[in-house]
């Protein structure tokens, strides 16, 4: 009876984890740089989904079948809300997209965190953040009138 009992909660445990994990899956988000830099964001796993931290990740080009096999380097932030969106522009104006990471704050919504990251060699760093901007403004504009302002 103990064996059985035993195998039951196993079976259990399993099926629970394995529903955690695939519950997790809209907490990864990705895009491809136009160079072929492949950029990963996730939010802390075991976080609640209205604050915590994501890590932001790079991968090389590399041979589609194997997209994340070449980690090239990568970092972690604070989190107010969940992740949205990865896009790309070049903020600085020299000819070097950066990415730009979106979360959106829970409850109503209308506000965002908006990091800008520089992408130098084998390195990523913040280069500038904007925490509290209205959700319906156009983030990319609002960082570089930010930095912009900042010269």
């Amino acid at each position: 009876m103990n064996k059985l009992a035993l195998l039951l909660c196993s079976l259990v445990i399993a099926g629970i984890t394995q529903n955690a994990i695939a519950a997790d899956n809209d907490r990864t988000i990705s895009a491809t740089m136009p160079h072929g830099i492949t950029v990963v964001a996730e939010e802390g796993i075991l976080e609640p989904r209205s604050a915590g931290s994501y890590s932001l990740q790079l991968y090389a080009k590399n041979d589609p079948a194997y997209p994340y096999d070449q980690f090239i380097t990568g970092l972690v932030r604070p989190r107010n809300g969940t992740l949205v969106e990865i896009k790309f522009a070049d903020l600085t104006h020299d000819g070097k997209p950066e990415i730009i990471v979106i979360t959106r704050y829970t409850g109503s919504g209308s506000f965002v965190t908006v990091d800008a990251f520089r992408v130098r060699q084998k390195s990523v760093q913040l280069l500038t953040s904007i925490t509290g901007l209205d959700a319906k403004k156009d983030a990319i504009k609002a960082l570089k009138n930010k930095l912009n302002s900042g010269r």
